[in-house]
């Protein structure tokens, strides 16, 4: 379809090309954008391919390559990244590659839904295995280390530093570790962390525990059902003109991450015509044409799946299933993309709200004189009143000022008064303003209900700062989000705000924020001043699990970081017993 100059507007296909271009020229049940564009077209031309597969790909092609206004556009076109092991036979590199190519020989890994996994990837492997990622004529015409050697990121094997023998089982770990195979390699580097430790070499037993932690980190291997395989999980959303499709990326059993895409449109369509139309371009991208794994799992039947289906076997010369239907553990993943899907969505749309915004909407809530530039907000936490810790953290016009954040560890007060912590930690924050050290709040929010709003309020009358605009938030009787209570110091005026309002999602920000920095410094105080282990006390776990937990993770901190599903792996933790530790460790 054709403007008045000449240009393409829109490319469809149709079996029936008579009911096709039929429906958009009805009288009546156009959308609004539909009406639009049939009111540019001046011309229309026609192709007649062999077959519905061909015109499927002729439609994609076309649309890649003129970019029609009213179609949907996809625009990321580049292919995909992978790690790729050259084929050199004593010293293979492990480098960087963008498309998959069978020049060369080699090993592909891959691949990886972005170049920043792909590179935080390798800049861990290099870092772990020190296998070196220069390119082939660079390394034949060394005759001294480079760089890399000097900040142990490679062994040398271009001056022949290491042997073949080792290097090449530096690149079995890596591989087998990109393979999936993460308790084999962590198995190993574990027995050889305790042999290094029963010959009192600690440092290189510390190595090879910096190892595991690293590896942990950056892929963690999790599967599509019990047999693994190969598969897209597809989930599309949409709401105020915006569609978002995310694309969960499953290979060799393992989830190597996720994608979102928000294609352009401007008519009217639902998820299944809109993701037809995504899957067309995602998959049959000209030059760039993606990997097609043998399952897709989408979240609503797409347009002509049958045709779709067809194409992509086709494409990929093997049987390739296109699925929404399914149950058990491939149910739950595309849930997983559905929810990924939503949340990008609102995340998306939110950030279009501006600080600046939610400001002057907090200014007109307030009923203040001048938009605030810079906030604070206190908060105190503790343990049934041990090791007492108060927070203030600072928001100006950028949102959130990390540098100005502290933290105040409360003495000399009663365990567990709450007003007594807010009477410390407000004086000891403001007579240094007073005494003209610091920067002057425009705002000041206490996190908590009427009892501590009195209290800052006799802070502030007492230091004489009672032009500072003082507000607390309170959780409300039914203690959810949105059903906040806002208290004005001045007039004791209690109010609540819509749940939708960008002034009261500025204010729950802070307040969280606060929240948050208060429990972690309390955590931290807590764990640094208690004398025994921190697994100790914990109902089901002995000496001897302490030791399989400390032994697996290789201390405390990585088992304060890990999940439920990690804790499982250990034998003999049982997944109610991982959630008991879990609940343990993190006050749940």
């Amino acid at each position: 379809m054709y403007d008045a100059a000449s240009k393409v507007l829109y490319v469809g296909k149709a079996r029936n090309l008579k009911n096709r271009v039929s429906s958009y020229f009805r009288n009546t049940g156009l959308a609004p954008k539909t009406q639009a564009l049939v009111a540019k077209i001046c011309s229309i031309e026609v192709t007649i391919t062999g077959s519905e597969t061909e015109a499927l790909l002729l439609e994609q092609n076309l649309i890649k390559s003129l970019r029609p206004p009213y179609n949907i556009l996809l625009r990321d076109d580049k292919s995909y990244p992978y790690i790729y092991v050259s084929a050199h036979q004593d010293y293979p590199s492990l480098t960087f590659r963008r498309g998959r190519t069978k020049k060369g020989g080699g090993t592909w890994f891959g691949p990886f839904p972005s170049s920043g996994a792909v590179k935080e990837s390798l800049n861990v492997l290099q870092k772990v295995f020190r296998i070196r990622s220069c390119n082939e004529s660079y390394f034949r015409n060394r005759n001294r280390p480079c760089l890399q050697y000097q900040i142990n990121r490679c062994t040398a094997p271009c001056v022949g530093y290491i042997s073949p023998e080792d290097y090449q089982q530096d690149i079995r770990r890596a591989a087998m570790f990109l393979e999936g195979k993460n308790p084999v390699v962590i198995e190993d580097l574990m027995q050889a962390m305790e042999a290094a430790a029963a010959e009192l070499n600690f440092e290189k037993a510390a190595a090879y525990r910096d190892q595991m932690n690293h590896l942990r980190h950056v892929q963690e291997q999790q599967s599509v059902d019990g047999e693994g395989g190969d598969a897209d999980v597809i989930a599309i959303t949409q709401d105020a003109g915006i569609v978002c499709v995310v694309v969960v990326i499953v290979r060799g059993g393992r989830v190597l991450g996720t994608k979102d895409y928000f294609p352009r449109f401007l008519i009217e369509q639902s998820d299944g015509e809109l993701l037809a139309a995504f899957l067309g371009q995602y998959y049959f991208a000209g030059d760039t044409r993606r990997e097609i794994p043998q399952d897709i799992l989408v979240s609503s039947e797409p347009e002509g799946m049958a045709l779709l289906a067809e194409a992509l076997s086709e494409a990929a010369k093997r049987d390739t299933r296109i699925r929404v239907n399914v149950r058990g553990e491939r149910r739950r993943w595309i849930e997983l993309a559905q929810t990924n899907a939503r949340q990008t969505l609102l995340t998306h749309m939110a950030s279009k709200e501006t600080v600046y915004r939610r400001l002057l909407a907090l200014k007109d809530l307030l009923d203040l004189a001048e938009t605030p530039a810079r906030m604070e907000c206190f908060d105190v936490s503790h343990s049934h009143g041990e090791n007492t810790v108060a927070s203030c953290v600072v928001f100006d016009e950028n949102g959130p000022l990390k540098s100005d954040y502290r933290l105040y560890n409360i003495e000399g007060i009663t365990g567990g008064d709450d007003y007594a912590a807010m009477r410390q930690v407000l004086t000891r924050r403001y007579k240094r303003l007073v005494a003209g050290e610091g920067k002057r709040p425009s705002l000041v929010f206490i996190d908590g209900g009427m009892g501590q709003l009195n209290i800052a309020r006799e802070v502030f009358e007492l230091l004489e700062l009672t032009d500072i605009p003082l507000i607390g938030v309170a959780k409300g009787a039914a203690r959810r989000v949105g059903m906040e209570q806002l208290i004005d110091a001045v007039t004791g005026r209690v109010f609540r705000v819509p749940a939708d309002s960008p002034g009261l999602h500025l204010i729950q920000h802070i307040r969280d924020e606060s929240h948050r920095f208060a429990i972690t410094g309390h955590r931290a105080r807590r764990d640094k001043k208690r004398r025994q282990s921190t697994l100790e006390g914990i109902e089901g776990v002995g000496p001897k699990r302490r030791r399989d937990l400390i032994r697996y993770f290789g201390g405390i901190q990585e088992l304060l970081k890990a999940g439920i599903d990690e804790m499982i792996k250990i034998p003999g933790i049982s997944k109610t017993l991982a959630e008991t530790i879990y609940a343990a460790l993190h006050d749940e």
